[in-house]
């Protein structure tokens, strides 16, 4: 089985037996946990009892294939971050594994990309992994209505919810330290804000953009789409495509490129940006100012950086819609080498691992495009 489609009409215990011989797979077996919440001892141990219980879940027949094979994966990969996170408290001399979650998502991404998992899923499962141990501590929040509606655009709460009951029964505890209430809790604050199977339902696209910046005032307000432009930013490793992409679907809109302005002042990708960056600020002031669609063309491969942009085009007035860009490792890395200014191999494949894939949490709309000369 080497492709997600192979995964798809593999039986689960061969997934499972796939999965055992991965090379992630080995550092969980010597990777021991906290004995109060994992009696079981080390974290394949654990993720085997979850990956069992993910199949005994009532609701797992009535699941589509794709979302059975989406919870697996998850449970495989929900805490293959723990080897390289995991550390001797001093305090206590307990064990813990601060941000596993956020590393085991890098790497199901990394997993998941080897398999050709479509673009779309593989977010899903990379966010599941992300927030997978979120629903347990539901009223630590402090606003549990505002967490299962935030994550409701990231993910299904219901796989999330499922995935948190498989987890909470897949472990040998001293005491049950997990009650699955809270897990119910969960699933009924989302059902009840109408957000468990889709995304909320907010009155448009302009109180989401504004809930996820927290200045939406109220869930029940409307804000007006009164957009002054739109912007198109773009996104993806140098190489993706972004300038074709535009050239063929945006033909009308002018371009601030952040090349483009680095071959103006003659200012080499190692330079120092500070001038670069100054001088595209203000050629987007300038649409911005004119009220002009334009398009933003920039590698912007992780939420900081896109954030710095979208915070400047949001305090405008613009709305903003990210198209990103992920051809093919080796399609990638062949347009690269045709670009006038090609960017060594080995950043790439570095850059590669630093990509935070944008999610609707960030613009008014993010498209994914997997093969940009579709």
């Amino acid at each position: 089985m080497r492709t997600w489609v192979d995964m798809l009409k593999a039986a689960d215990a061969e997934i499972l037996k796939w999965a055992s011989g991965q090379f992630w797979a080995a550092p969980m077996r010597t990777c021991m946990q906290d004995a109060e919440w994992h009696a079981e001892g080390d974290v394949w141990t654990h993720t085997t009892m979850v990956f069992n219980e993910v199949t005994r879940l009532d609701a797992y027949g009535e699941l589509s294939r794709e979302e059975q094979v989406v919870l697996l994966f998850v449970a495989l990969l929900h805490d293959a971050g723990k080897p390289e996170t995991t550390v001797l408290d001093p305090e206590t001399g307990r064990t813990r594994s601060p941000k596993h979650s956020i590393v085991g998502a890098s790497l199901a991404r990394e997993v998941l990309r080897e398999l050709k998992c479509e673009l779309a899923t593989r977010e899903h499962i990379v966010n599941l992994v992300r927030y997978h141990g979120r629903p347990p501590y539901l009223l630590e929040s402090g606003n549990p209505e505002r967490e299962v509606i935030r994550l409701s655009w990231l993910l299904s709460n219901q796989l999330l919810y499922l995935f948190a009951l498989a987890d909470t029964r897949g472990r040998t505890s001293k005491e049950m330290s997990r009650p699955e209430d809270m897990l119910h809790m969960w699933r009924d604050t989302a059902a009840d804000h109408g957000c468990f199977l889709t995304g909320y339902p907010f009155a448009n696209d302009q109180a989401r953009f504004l809930f996820y910046r927290d200045e939406l005032t109220s869930l029940h307000y409307t804000p007006h789409e009164d957009y002054r432009c739109t912007v198109a930013m773009m996104s993806g490793l140098p190489g993706a495509g972004k300038d074709t992409w535009l050239a063929r679907e945006r033909p009308d809109l002018p371009v601030v490129s952040l090349d483009a302005v680095r071959e103006e002042l003659d200012v080499d990708a190692t330079d120092n940006q500070g001038t670069v960056i100054q001088t595209a600020r203000e050629k987007c002031r300038e649409h911005l100012r004119a009220s002009r669609d334009f398009a933003f063309n920039a590698t912007s491969i992780t939420a900081q950086l896109r954030k710095r942009w979208i915070d400047l085009f949001a305090d405008y007035g613009a709305r903003v819609d990210i198209v990103y860009l992920e051809p093919p490792l080796s399609t990638l890395l062949k347009q690269n080498k045709e670009r006038n200014a090609s960017v060594p191999e080995s950043v790439i494949r570095h850059l590669q691992g630093k990509v935070e894939v944008p999610t609707m949490a960030e613009a008014h709309s993010v498209k994914l495009v997997a093969d940009p000369t579709d």
